[in-house]
């Protein structure tokens, strides 16, 4: 009996020992160190959702994808539309011929290229209005009623100013890849057209015909790229740079004699009385080269007149200038 009560006894002493190893053997957690924990949000703090452009006018900033756009400038519509992007308001009175799906009534009428409908404007309450050059002396009023982005083309520089208008509105409306691909492609061919000309090393005079009346445009005017970055030789190096042009005579065309003569309509545009091939067509001009050698182009006012700085509208100057060579 007394040696049973020993071999119970020896029997709980293992057992105990063995709770005391198991026990001993488990992971501490140490409370001064907080378990780690796993989370899937996104941290957006530095996203940036807003873009502070600064133009010739002054400083604005505007939210990324702003929904609810009105365009005052036919260019950048152009480039817009392009990209994909839905405007709600237009002035309707110009809007050209590739852009006529703008005439549609859903798009909102909101004045003239000079005098913005302020009141309409109000009431649709826009995110953001883009203007140019026309509007310029509305700046003050526009930008009371939203955010205004200010791009304007210079006819001096206009590759570089129109790049920099493609890059601020690829920032502003998300598509900067996209802006990136189409700049890359006029610049192809800008530099075959350049090519083109060198090989030609004809003489070049641009002309607007307004109703009747004839101005001359040279090096570093409105229509200066032809000169600049397409390369084509200006028959006369000497015309003053003026928004208007130098006025200019028939005698003034024969005198000069320019391998190519490129015209640009006014009158189509404006809705004038008589055209520029009216006004071309007398023996003066027959007795030019560029007449004889069937090279006086009319380029499309439109696009020239009305539309410049856009995607589409430059593609069409480059291809236009580009067939005059060929």
């Amino acid at each position: 009996m007394k040696r049973n009560k020993s071999l119970i006894l020896l029997l709980i002493v293992i057992i105990s020992a063995l709770a005391l190893t198991a026990c001993s053997s488990e992971p501490k957690v140490n409370e001064k160190e907080p378990i780690e924990e796993t989370s899937t949000d996104v941290d957006t703090t530095n996203v940036d959702t807003t873009v502070t452009v600064k133009h010739e006018l002054d400083e604005v900033t505007v939210n990324k994808n702003p929904k609810n756009v009105i365009v005052f400038d036919y260019g950048v519509l152009d480039t817009l539309d392009k990209m994909g992007i839905e405007v709600l308001g237009l002035p309707k009175s110009n809007i050209p011929s590739y852009l006529e799906k703008y005439n549609d009534d859903k798009y909102v009428d909101i004045g003239t290229l000079f005098e913005p409908n302020f009141e309409k404007i109000f009431e649709l309450k826009p995110d953001i209005i883009i203007i140019s050059g026309r509007q310029a002396k509305v700046y003050d009023e526009l930008k009371k009623l939203a955010p205004t982005l200010y791009l304007s083309i210079d006819g001096a520089n206009y590759i570089d100013s129109f790049e920099n208008n493609m890059k601020i509105l690829g920032e502003v409306f998300d598509k900067e890849d996209f802006i990136e691909k189409e700049i890359k492609n006029i610049q192809d061919s800008i530099k075959s057209l350049n090519e083109k000309a060198a090989a030609d090393g004809k003489s070049t005079l641009i002309v607007m015909a307004n109703d009747g009346n004839l101005s001359a445009y040279g090096e570093g005017s409105r229509f200066g790229i032809i000169h600049k970055e397409f390369g084509l030789t200006p028959v006369d190096k000497d015309i003053e740079v003026s928004n208007h042009g130098k006025k200019i005579s028939f005698e003034y065309i024969v005198e000069q004699n320019p391998d190519y003569l490129f015209v640009i309509d006014r009158g189509v545009v404006v809705g004038a009385d008589t055209s520029a091939q009216q006004v071309l067509n007398n023996d003066l001009i027959k007795s030019t080269t560029a007449y004889k050698n069937d090279k006086i182009i009319y380029l499309d006012a439109q696009v020239w007149y009305v539309s410049s700085g856009g995607l589409t509208g430059t593609m069409k100057m480059i291809e236009e200038v580009k067939s005059a060579l060929e």
